[in-house]
């Protein structure tokens, strides 16, 4: 089950098509959908939690908390959209293209891939590339 959460005035225009993505995204990576969870908020609302559980005093666009049991996908995102409104202008690309960029990045993480190391961060970014374009298939 994928849940849109909204502690700010934004909100997806289509949860059905999004939902259909992160379930064909999951697919795409051998494993099944539990339950995931997305709280779309602002940067103070997720600036607390990257404080409070990850001690860590820094704006971020996106905090993913992974309940994934073997191949059952599960877990809380945050996703800040003031950072993704920041991050779509810095470079250069649509609202829509960097909000899909983020929510599949979470996604990614549950299924194993890492960012930390160059090499990790570069595989990560083609597994964003190549999840943003399954959003354009014909459900």
């Amino acid at each position: 089950m994928i849940s849109f959460n909204y502690e700010t005035d934004f909100e997806l225009e289509n949860e059905e098509a999004f939902e259909n993505w992160i379930i064909d995204i999951v697919d795409s990576e051998a494993s099944a959908v539990g339950e995931i969870n997305y709280v779309f908020c602002d940067d103070e609302y997720l600036h607390k939690i990257n404080v409070e559980y990850l001690n860590h005093d820094t704006l971020t666009d996106i905090i993913s908390f992974d309940y994934t049991v073997g191949n059952l996908i599960q877990g809380d995102i945050f996703i800040s959209i003031e950072r993704v409104i920041d991050n779509a202008n810095d470079f250069k690309v649509s609202f829509e293209e960097e909000l899909k960029r983020v929510m599949a990045h979470g996604i990614l993480h549950y299924c194993g891939y890492k960012d930390k190391t160059d090499a990790d961060a570069e595989l990560m970014r083609k597994k964003e590339e190549e999840k943003i374009k399954l959003f354009h298939v014909e459900q």
